[in-house]
């Protein structure tokens, strides 16, 4: 079984995130996940960073509308 690699799933959670938000221009949502990211970045376990990334990011997006 082929694992994603983390920056995969983080990738791709940018990507659905631009689909969700079409009207946030693409680079804003590239600038609040990489700043969601990098909060993580010191985090020992890795298991859950996409899933904390996408949280964080679109508790920024929703506080933007």
């Amino acid at each position: 079984m082929a694992e994603i690699s983390e920056q995969t799933m983080v990738e791709e959670v940018e990507r659905g995130l631009a689909n969700n938000y079409a009207d946030v221009p693409a680079e804003r949502i590239g600038a609040i996940v990489g700043g969601a990211y990098a909060r993580f970045e010191q985090s020992p376990i890795r298991d859950f960073v996409p899933l904390f990334v996408v949280r964080r990011a679109r508790a920024e997006l929703a506080e933007a509308r």
